[in-house]
């Protein structure tokens, strides 16, 4: 049961240190009772304060670790129903599929491949996580080849899938540096597995024919001592699943039922007969609320997309994507090129910095911190103020790579044109298009 913020304050050290980042032990307190706050924040907490709190504090949807390296990632740790109310924190990791009798040269096709789908976008590297490796026929040497091939040669993590014991300890042995995802424990191997999940310290994946019977094979395991679990509540029909994966936050959230606090895993590569259906049923799991899902392949023009929505969905709606304050040197300028500046919004300087690009006109773009507020909007907020980024100009150090003195500046705020004047005494200010797709036009005539 959820402790108010003077039950947790009670258990707190009381030294108001403010290294937790906020002034008072109250006031953090009152941020842990309403989720806002983390309780490995506090340095001096006891350990026996700790055991008390920690259930108290936790997510009403565990967070579940999800593999080793660089590709690492998690699932869960969700406390809002929507988005807007706070913000979601676990992007779904995506997988693709392969069958465990894959050829060795067809698997280091599709790795060589899939390992190529990185995108770079708003400073992050965008790119799928797992591959999940389904038993066929009950190889376990094939299994155990297939997954140590992945584990050994590529980047990515691992979701193995058997229902084989068995099959499923080979799988593990030749892969378990990598902390693959166990897929899955039913009814009748839940022993098994659990037993194999515990042993080795991996997630285990939990399938049942319903929501409802997740919950006896969930609590059975909790049980057991094994707490990083996903639930699969089985449901392979568009309509059920999207109902089901509903069911499952609000019962976690909103009626606090632990036996459904859990990440769960769907997979679109069972409800579709080709990639672009899929694709549409994984970004309606991205949304509404997959916690790992998984597709038959990987493919440019599905995994762009689905990277695209998840780092969009996955990010603060209270605070805007912004790029950092600097100089950014577009198609190798020199001292001679020209030289914009504009607002850290992420979107205004893709679009800006694009169709510079774009232009193939070598030229530098001055990025000036505005919160992350648009040229327009930043301007009406009196953050893109012409003394401001007078002043950024004279700072950033651009004076230093050219030997001219003309900037040019957002159409959108030529308002700012004179009070750059007066702080750039000696420079020219060029009041630029409105919009970016003139960009290219302005920088071929200069």
């Amino acid at each position: 049961m959820a402790l108010t913020g003077i039950q947790i304050f009670k258990l707190l050290p009381k030294t108001n240190c403010k290294e937790c980042g906020v002034p008072t032990c109250l006031a953090f307190a009152m941020n842990l009772a309403s989720g806002k706050a983390e309780l490995d924040a506090c340095p001096y907490v006891s350990d026996e304060a700790r055991e008390q709190l920690s259930e108290a504090s936790a997510p009403p949807i565990r967070p579940v670790a999800l593999g080793k390296g660089v590709r690492k990632t998690k699932a869960g740790g969700e406390t809002v129903m929507y988005r807007h109310e706070k913000t979601f924190f676990s992007p779904t990791p995506i997988a693709a599929l392969v069958d465990s009798d894959i050829s060795a040269s067809d698997l280091e096709g599709k790795l060589k491949a899939w390992n190529a789908f990185q995108f770079e976008r708003v400073g992050f590297n965008l790119r799928p996580e797992l591959v999940a490796v389904k038993d066929v026929g009950g190889d376990k040497d094939a299994f155990a080849n297939t997954a140590k091939t992945i584990a050994e040669t590529s980047e990515f993590n691992l979701i193995l899938m058997s229902e084989d014991a068995g099959v499923m300890a080979a799988g593990v042995e030749a892969c378990k540096v990598k902390k693959p995802l166990i897929y899955a424990a039913t009814e009748g191997n839940i022993d098994d597995f659990g037993a194999l999940a515990k042993d080795n310290d991996l997630p285990l994946a939990v399938k049942a024919d319903s929501v409802e019977g997740l919950i006896p094979l969930t609590d059975k395991l909790t049980q057991m001592g094994i707490k990083d679990l996903v639930i699969d509540p089985g449901s392979r029909e568009i309509k059920q699943s999207f109902e089901d994966q509903v069911v499952i936050r609000r019962a976690a959230l909103k009626s606090g039922n632990r036996s459904l606090g859990f990440p769960t895993i769907t997979f679109p590569c069972e409800m579709a007969s080709n990639i672009d259906m899929e694709t549409l049923i994984a970004a309606m799991h991205i949304a509404k609320y997959g916690g790992i899902t998984v597709l038959s392949d990987f493919t440019g023009e599905s995994i762009f997309p689905l990277l695209l929505e998840r780092l969009n969905i996955f990010t603060d709606p209270q605070r805007p994507m912004t790029v950092d304050e600097g100089i950014y040197e577009i198609n190798n300028p020199d001292e001679n090129s020209p030289v914009l500046v504009t607002t850290n919004f992420a979107l205004t300087y893709f679009i800006v910095s694009g169709e510079i690009e774009g232009s193939r006109v070598p030229a530098y773009l001055l990025i000036k911190d505005a919160e992350g507020l648009s040229v327009m909007t930043a301007w009406a907020a009196g953050k893109f103020s012409g003394d401001d980024v007078g002043m950024f100009v004279k700072k950033c150090g651009i004076a230093d790579k050219v030997k001219h003195t003309e900037v040019i500046i957002p159409g959108y705020a030529a308002a700012i044109a004179g009070d750059m004047e007066e702080e750039l005494p000696g420079w020219t200010i060029t009041v630029g298009p409105r919009e970016a797709a003139h960009i290219p036009k302005l920088l071929k005539s200069l």
